[in-house]
């Protein structure tokens, strides 16, 4: 199967090949002929599974090569991480064409968006606060829009963002076609689409099941002590075969705290927390998916947009919220088709949570093994080479202390010596 099978244009597909993207996920195969066919949808499938084209490329194709740059396709998501990461693929997508996607979301200076929307715009990839915001304002016209998107639904409830996208359903116009692509299929999810979409199709393309893990994830569980868990980690990152990382921590404080200590430790780490400016935080992403960080230590929330392909190993420094989190955390890696490693440290206090977690996710792991950065078992779980300590560099050993040479006085400079001394 190609995309030129699954009825995509030329150009696009042209424009897929130069970045090496020649063959569809099965997501993608089963949506994109129901998407170009108009009909409204519902596509449910773990993150990493290919989502983005799956609608993107009906979206541009639909729009035409030469659109007159007035948005009639407006894409919804839940983060700035995710509309950033949204945008670049549709502009991968769409390099043969003259079609504008811009991103609109907060925490951002109004100034720059207002003059890429003023430039006109095709396609609108925005949070909903930001979007809603800009209506209201009269800055942004919805009148057109005749092709919506909901991305990550799951995690807009999750973040509390539902009554802004019942708000943007209400705004738009009712003649249009509707994509709604979720992880899981939560009960206020399903409500929304029997409320706001025409006849939808359902499709899937793994276990409907949400509470069942990527079986192309492996998957290990560490009962950790708190003094350890960096020379752990220290080793983990050594481990053959390990590319980008993504460290979960509970904290921003940890975020930051961590990220510092990987980096005296000699690893190209960096942090991403929600007290970071936005200018930082798009700079630590534009790092990590450059290849120029390839450890990211970020909080839940910051993380959640993260949408990076070659992610080899989720480290969870502590043990996630519920089966939700862990599920979402550890889909960082395993995606495109890969195998992805996941490693998770449960603290003593923590193993009432755990134990819920390996429940809901029949795991099979209720009582972690205890585990220190010496343990065989560690090395040997995942690839780490004996002997390997938990820093890349080797603290610089002090200088020797030069001995320099020192005349002793001559009789007459000693009695000045003491002379001086007298009258101090």
């Amino acid at each position: 199967m190609t995309f030129r099978d699954l009825g995509i244009d030329e150009d696009i597909v042209q424009a897929l090949e130069s970045a090496s993207i020649l063959s569809p996920f099965p997501i993608q195969e089963q949506a994109i002929p129901l998407a170009l066919a108009g009909t409204d949808l519902i596509g449910q499938a773990k993150t990493g599974t290919g989502k983005t084209f799956g609608f993107g490329l009906p979206l541009l194709q639909k729009l035409g090569p030469d659109p007159e740059h007035l948005a009639r396709a407006l894409v919804v998501v839940p983060t700035r991480e995710l509309a950033l990461q949204v945008t670049e693929d549709l502009r991968v997508a769409s390099k043969n064409r003259t079609t504008r996607v811009i991103e609109i979301y907060g925490g951002k200076a109004y100034e720059g968006q207002l003059a890429e929307l003023a430039k006109g715009a095709d396609v609108v990839v925005g949070t909903p606060g930001r979007l809603i915001d800009l209506h209201n304002q009269k800055l942004i016209d919805f009148t057109a829009i005749n092709y919506l998107v909901l991305d990550e639904a799951d995690r807009m409830l999750d973040l509390g963002f539902l009554p802004d996208v019942e708000k943007i359903f209400s705004i738009l116009p009712k003649d249009k076609q509707t994509l709604m692509f979720s992880a899981t299929m939560p009960s206020e999810i399903l409500m929304l689409t029997k409320r706001y979409l025409n006849r939808p199709v359902h499709i899937r393309v793994s276990d409907p099941d949400e509470g069942k893990t990527k079986a192309d994830i492996k998957q290990f569980v560490y009962r950790a002590h708190a003094l350890d868990k960096e020379e752990v980690v220290g080793r983990i990152l050594q481990a053959e075969g390990r590319g980008k990382t993504v460290i979960f921590v509970k904290t921003k404080r940890l975020s930051g705290k961590l990220a510092d200590e990987l980096i005296e430790r000699g690893f190209k780490a960096a942090p991403l927390h929600g007290d970071m400016a936005q200018t930082a935080r798009e700079r630590s992403m534009a790092a990590f998916r450059a290849g120029k960080k390839d450890i990211l230590v970020a909080t839940e929330v910051a993380a959640r947009g993260i949408d990076v392909d070659d992610v080899t190993h989720v480290i969870n420094y502590s043990v996630p919220e519920d089966e939700k989190a862990y599920l979402h955390r550890t889909g960082r890696t395993g995606r495109a088709g890969k195998l992805g490693v996941a490693v998770t440290f449960v603290d003593w206090e923590d193993m009432n949570r755990w134990q819920h977690i390996d429940r809901e996710l029949e795991l099979g792991i209720p009582e972690p093994v205890e585990t220190y950065s010496s343990s065989e078992h560690l090395f040997s779980d995942l690839g780490i080479p004996a002997g390997t300590k938990g820093r890349l560099n080797k603290k610089p050993a002090a200088e020797p202390k030069q001995k320099t040479t020192v005349e002793a006085p001559k009789p007459k400079q000693r009695q000045r010596q003491r002379n001086y001394r007298k009258g101090s």
